[in-house]
């Protein structure tokens, strides 16, 4: 699948500790807080008054009254002081049908210029929260946000406009923290029944081919917005984080997210565990965890069910490691799609392993464009568990959405992929290697692969090969005849080739 590009770029990088659950303890600036003053023009006489007429002093205006939020709420956490800003004490009501963005807004407010303050969104209420951008870069570090709660994405059209790349972003932040047991929803069914046909398509869907030569489509059942109004095409992330370093996502559940749930772009440390998504496997474009041009990632403990990939590595991503993680429905792990539009791409040093895949449209792949440069190199694929997946083990170098795609030279080089332990049942093929005619695939190592096929309603396939080089290190079930061994001839691939 596509990914958005985004048009931000980061600067300098420094190299910050992952975030801690536990803060340090921070001071409380209360500043002008629940403070009203007022301002008197000071120097100078005041001009007599005419002596033929006496000008009498207007009285004094009443001053409002100001409702100030009550003070931040302190606490104790493994012997450090915490100050709490919950939103429940900035005019939030809770109530799943008050618009509490605002709120929201002003507690964000007050927790930034609070070194390891906890903005809280307590248990037992729904927060109704319009599109919203915590943003730094000037807040304190490491902030948790502690979502206990329910936050709801609005379906009124009205408040998307013309539609938004994201709903909740974290923007510019050192060491947040977003934690708790709370939930993230999208209410993602509006969105995806008024634009059902309008999203890229996964193209490993050419590959998916029934008994009977057909596919049965059911149409999609009409749902609308609030406010009887058609959702915009784009439609918005549930999560996003932006130019951070050092980000923590932990416990939280994010479900039905309109696209993306979980997205990550130009950051630096990044830990995600004990997350779950949940969307249904028919919802588009819904990828569980979406990583651009970040660094330093680890991902684990973390329960993903969606419509799209689980994971999908994207472009400018490096030192990423994923382990003991449950996928399906959806489409899989993915490195990609990269190279789209002839631009570079450059993805190194992925670690994917301890994975459990059911029920998915792949198992683990790496799909990019023609036309691309750039490189994959230096993966692992390690111990996966599949059961009932279509297509197990997949590169694609010639992917292409429902667009129509014409045949290039230039293509992302792959090299230095290896697989391990892949072992359980497939529903299509066990194992698709579609390489470039002009670059192909070097260095793949295959040990102790194990596929069998599930007689279901889809035609079985035997391995295929194209252009792709390596070695079977083990024997492999079923026999994977047409890797072939080695090198291309002339050591085709690498050389003088443009890579990162």
């Amino acid at each position: 699948m596509a990914a958005l590009q985004e048009e931000e770029s980061i600067g300098g990088q420094v190299e910050l500790p992952l975030a801690s659950l536990y803060k340090k303890k921070g001071k409380v600036n209360h500043g002008d807080h629940g403070r009203s003053h007022n301002f008197h023009h000071g120097g100078g006489s005041k001009p007599k008054a005419p002596s033929h007429k006496t000008i009498p002093s207007p009285p004094a205006p009443k001053p409002k009254p100001v409702i100030q939020p009550k003070p931040p709420q302190k606490g104790y956490n493994g012997g450090h002081s915490i100050v709490f800003f919950d939103v429940l004490d900035f005019g939030a009501k809770g109530d799943g049908s008050t618009d509490d963005t605002k709120a929201f807004q002003a507690a964000w407010a007050a927790a930034c210029k609070v070194e390891a303050s906890t903005m809280l969104v307590p248990a037992g209420f729904v927060f109704l929260v319009g599109p919203i951008s915590f943003s730094g870069p000037y807040c304190k570090p490491n902030i948790v946000f502690q979502l206990d709660g329910t936050i709801i994405a609005p379906t009124d059209s009205k408040i998307w406009g013309r539609g938004l790349l994201h709903w909740l972003e974290f923007i510019k932040l050192v060491g947040v923290t977003f934690q708790g047991k709370g939930v993230v929803d999208g209410r993602g069914s509006v969105w995806w029944q008024d634009h059902p046909y309008e999203d890229p398509l996964d193209d490993e869907i050419k590959l998916l081919v029934p008994l009977n030569n057909t596919k049965a489509v059911s149409p999609p059942v009409p749902i609308t917005s609030e406010l009887g109004g058609k959702m915009p095409s784009i439609k918005p992330t549930a999560l996003r984080f932006y130019g951070s370093f050092n980000a923590t996502v932990t416990g939280i559940t994010i479900q039905n997210s309109p696209q993306f749930h979980l997205k990550f772009d130009n950051c630096m440390g990044v830990l995600v565990h004990d997350v779950s998504v949940s969307s249904p496997g028919d919802s588009p474009n819904t990828d569980g965890i979406h990583l651009q041009n970040t660094k330093d990632v680890l991902i684990h403990s973390s329960s993903l069910a969606c419509g799209d990939d689980c994971v999908s590595i994207q472009t400018g991503c490096s030192n990423v490691y994923i382990h003991n993680v449950n996928c399906g429905p959806g489409h899989g792990i993915s490195i990609g799609s990269l190279g789209k539009d002839n631009t570079r791409a450059c993805v190194s040093n992925i670690t994917v392993r301890d994975i459990i895949i059911h029920n998915t449209m792949n198992g683990v792949r790496i799909k990019t464009w023609q036309g691309g440069v750039g490189s994959v190199q230096g993966v692992l694929f390690s111990n996966i568990q599949v059961s009932e997946v279509q297509l197990p083990i997949v590169i694609d170098q010639f992917y292409c959405d429902k667009r129509t795609c014409t045949n290039q030279t230039a293509a992302v080089a792959v090299s230095g992929i290896n697989y391990e332990r892949i072992r359980g049942t497939y529903t299509v093929k066990p194992v698709h290697f579609a390489c470039s005619d002009s670059l192909p695939c070097m260095d793949l190592s295959l040990t102790s692969i194990e596929l069998k096929p599930v007689q279901e309603r889809y035609h079985l396939y035997e391995p295929f090969c194209w252009q792709t080089f390596g070695e079977l290190r083990t024997p492999t079930v079923p026999p994977i005849d047409c890797l072939q061994i080695g090198k291309p001839p002339n050591n085709r691939g690498q050389i003088d080739y443009d890579s990162c």
